[in-house]
């Protein structure tokens, strides 16, 4: 499929540079199979789903996995992006300037912070060894910033305020490079209010990589190379979500992040299994949905996998449409910005 039928314009000043607060107090776009799309907000959800219907979110917490150095006994100017843990002190990362990295060069980074370039990779991505006693997880505390998106992270500093902003209040499990951002909207208020609803919480884990949001250089859908993620879906977590379809409930991810391990675990007979590993699974149009009912998730950029999985769920003239609503209304996009529940 081409990937330009999934191109729209975006001004600019629609991209949201902050959060807005409290995070619950962000606009809602629902999008239906058909009819008028509703504006609403998301402290709606809990009067716009029925009692019994299951929100899924993801527990993952984003690590500081953006840093900057420099070669050992040089002067070239390294920058790395963690995006998938392949051990205890191994990382695979994305390099920027990776022209002036060798194999078995040491990297410096900031707090005493040292790891070797073991491994190029045919995308250009290196396995990094990170030197010393310490867990990784403590090194990046000390070395590493949020690995905020380069829309928001090129047009102002990444500061202390996004360490806090850009983590969901499910965060619990470390391992993401990028935050389950569907769900920077929920306060203990909203929750709450959800609980009182009748609407079941249930809890996955997915460990986000950049990969998922590397815009597509490929013309056509075929030729994209997913990266993998790795997930978890405890046998106890499929067993409530089997029961609750099965008696009549629906089942809505809270992002794409969740959607895409649902559908990773879900089995052909729409049931979910439990589930531990990679996942690569690339959602386009015609794809057929078996692991959830609906979606929660905030606006996507153009040409992008997520802005192909959410046309796959609502079919691309529909989301097209919904997309022009939204510039049209101002909603804020991506990250930082608003949200839309999509219920085919």
């Amino acid at each position: 499929m081409r990937v330009d039928l999934f191109d729209f314009e975006l001004p600019p000043e629609r991209i949201a540079l902050r959060p807005v607060r409290p995070r619950d107090a962000a606009r809602m776009l629902v999008v239906r199979g058909e009819g008028p799309f509703e504006d609403r907000g998301v402290r709606d959800l809990p009067q716009l789903l029925n009692p019994g219907d299951v929100l899924v979110f993801n527990d993952t917490r984003v690590i500081p996995a953006q840093l900057e150095g420099r070669r050992a006994g040089g002067e070239a100017k390294i920058g790395a992006t963690l995006h998938k843990r392949e051990d205890l002190r191994r990382w695979i990362a994305f390099i920027r300037n990776a022209k002036r990295l060798k194999e078995g060069d040491q990297l410096v980074f900031g707090g005493g912070v040292t790891a070797i370039a073991e491994a190029r990779h045919a995308d250009g991505s290196f396995t990094l060894f990170f030197e010393g006693e310490e867990p990784v997880e403590v090194l990046l505390d000390r070395a590493g910033t949020m690995p905020l998106p380069p829309y928001i992270a090129g047009k102002r500093g990444v500061d202390a305020q996004d360490r806090e902003d850009y983590q969901t209040m499910f965060a619990e499990k470390d391992g993401a490079v990028a935050a389950p951002t569907a769900s920077l909207h929920f306060t203990q208020r909203l929750v709450d209010a959800i609980d009182a609803a009748g609407i079941q919480r249930e809890m996955l884990t997915l460990h986000v990589g950049a990969g998922t949001f590397l815009p597509v250089k490929a013309d056509d859908t075929d030729d994209h190379q997913m990266h993998a993620e790795w997930g978890r879906i405890t046998p106890e977590v499929a067993d409530r979500l089997n029961a609750a379809r099965a008696a009549g409930g629906r089942i809505i991810a809270v992002g794409t992040t969740s959607l895409r391990l649902l559908e990773s675990a879900a089995r052909e007979d729409r049931t979910i299994a439990p589930f531990e590993g990679d996942t690569a699974i690339f959602i386009t149009p015609g794809y057929r949905f078996k692991g959830v009912d609906g979606l929660m998730t905030n606006f996507h950029l153009p040409k992008s996998t997520l802005m192909m999985l959410v046309s796959a769920l609502m079919g691309r003239e529909r989301m097209m449409a919904a997309y022009a609503h939204a510039i049209a209304h101002e909603y804020r996009f991506y990250s930082y910005g608003d949200s839309s529940l999509l219920l085919p």
